[in-house]
C-alpha cells in the first residue's frame, strides 16, 4: 500500500485587523505609540477617548506592525498570579513546585503588554505594572518565590472617560498621553472606503492592496528601529533642555517628572526625524504628549484639556 500523498500546508490565516499604514487618522496617537517604541523608558502611552474611537485597533495594527504578533493583552480581571507569576496548579497537585510564569514575563517575549479600560483594573495592579516598565525588573518575593528577572515591553492602556479616570499618582506614572480624537467628514468617507476594502482583500487568494501595505508596514518598522539604533548618539544640549524645563513650568506641571518626559520624548521624536540633535521644534511637538497629564487640572478628571489656552502659552515661550 502506497504511503499518503503529504499534503501542502495551509497559509496562514490572515489576521483581520487593519494594517497599521492603512489606519485614517489618529495621528498624535499614532505619534505617541512609535516614539514610546523608539525609547522604551518613556514608560507607556494611555489612550483615552470614547468608544468607537479605534483605540484598540491602532494599538493592535501596531502591534502587528512593529513585532508581528498581537499584543499581550491583560484582563480586567487579572490576579496577581496571573500578572506577576506564580504556581503552577496542575503541578502542585501532584505535589511538584513549578513556576509558572505571568503576563509579564510574556510581554517581554512578545514586545507589548495592552491593557484595555486599564481604569477599571485594580489599582495595585497597575502600580506593579508600572514599577516593572519603569525599572525594568520584575521582583516577586511571595508564596516561596523569591527570584528577580529583567523585563522590557512596551506598555498602553486605554481608557473611557466616560467609565472614570485613573488616580493623578497613577495618571503621572504614564510617560504620555494622547486623546483618540473624532474623524473629520474627509477621514470618515477615506475610513469607510478603507476598511470595506481590507474587508474585501482578506477574502482574495492574492491581494496586492495587502502586499503593498505589508510592504510600507515593514518599511516603517525599519525606519523606527534604525530611529532606536541612532537615538544613543542625539545631542541633547543645554539650551534645550532648559527650554523642556521652561515649558513644563509654564504649563504648571507638577513635579519634576514632566520636565524628563519631554526631554525624552522630543529625543525620541528627533531620531524618528533623523535629525543629530535635538531642536526646540521637537520639543514643541511633543508637549501634549508628555505633560497634558501631569498638570493640577488632571487631579480632578480634567486631563484631556488642551486647548486654546495651552497653545497661546506654548506660542508666547517658543515665539
Amino acid at each position: 500500500m502506497s504511503e499518503p500523498q503529504s499534503r501542502a500546508a495551509a497559509p496562514a490565516p490572515r489576521v483581520p485587523i487593519l494594517p497599521y499604514s492603512r489606519i485614517v487618522g489618529q495621528e498624535d496617537l499614532k505619534l505617541a505609540l512609535e516614539l514610546n517604541f523608539i525609547a522604551p523608558r518613556i514608560g507607556g502611552v494611555l489612550i483615552a477617548g470614547q468608544r468607537g474611537t479605534a483605540k484598540s485597533t491602532v494599538v493592535r495594527a501596531f502591534a502587528l506592525m512593529s513585532g508581528g504578533e498581537l499584543p499581550v493583552t491583560l484582563p480586567i480581571n487579572a490576579t496577581d498570579d496571573r500578572v506577576v507569576g506564580g504556581w503552577e496548579l496542575d503541578s502542585l497537585m501532584r505535589g511538584v513546585a513549578k513556576p509558572q510564569p505571568g503576563l509579564l514575563e510574556e510581554a517581554d517575549r512578545k514586545g507589548l503588554l495592552y491593557i484595555d479600560e486599564v481604569n477599571l483594573l485594580d489599582d495595585h495592579l497597575v502600580n506593579i505594572i508600572l514599577d516593572v516598565v519603569s525599572t525594568g525588573v520584575l521582583s516577586i518575593q511571595r508564596e516561596g518565590i523569591d527570584l528577580a528577572r529583567q523585563l522590557s515591553f512596551g506598555l498602553v492602556g486605554t481608557m473611557n472617560p466616560e467609565e472614570g479616570s485613573l488616580r493623578a499618582q497613577l495618571l503621572d506614572r504614564f510617560g504620555l498621553m494622547v486623546a483618540a480624537s473624532e474623524l473629520d467628514l474627509d477621514e470618515r468617507r477615506r475610513m469607510i472606503t478603507t476598511v470595506l476594502t481590507f474587508e474585501e482583500e482578506l477574502e482574495a487568494e492574492d491581494s496586492a492592496w495587502l502586499r503593498a501595505a505589508q510592504d510600507e508596514d515593514d518599511t516603517l518598522r525599519t525606519a523606527l528601529l534604525e530611529a532606536r539604533d541612532r537615538l544613543k548618539d542625539i545631542r541633547l544640549d543645554e539650551s534645550v533642555s532648559g527650554l523642556c524645563a521652561e515649558a513644563a513650568e509654564l504649563l504648571g506641571a507638577i513635579g519634576q517628572r514632566g520636565d524628563l518626559l519631554v526631554a525624552k520624548t522630543a529625543h525620541a521624536l528627533a531620531a524618528r526625524d533623523g535629525h543629530r540633535q535635538v531642536e526646540p521644534d521637537h520639543v514643541r511637538r511633543v508637549l501634549p504628549l508628555a505633560l497634558r497629564h501631569r498638570r493640577p487640572e488632571s487631579a480632578h478628571g480634567a486631563a484631556l484639556t488642551w486647548g486654546p489656552d495651552e497653545d497661546d502659552r506654548v506660542s508666547a515661550l517658543f515665539g
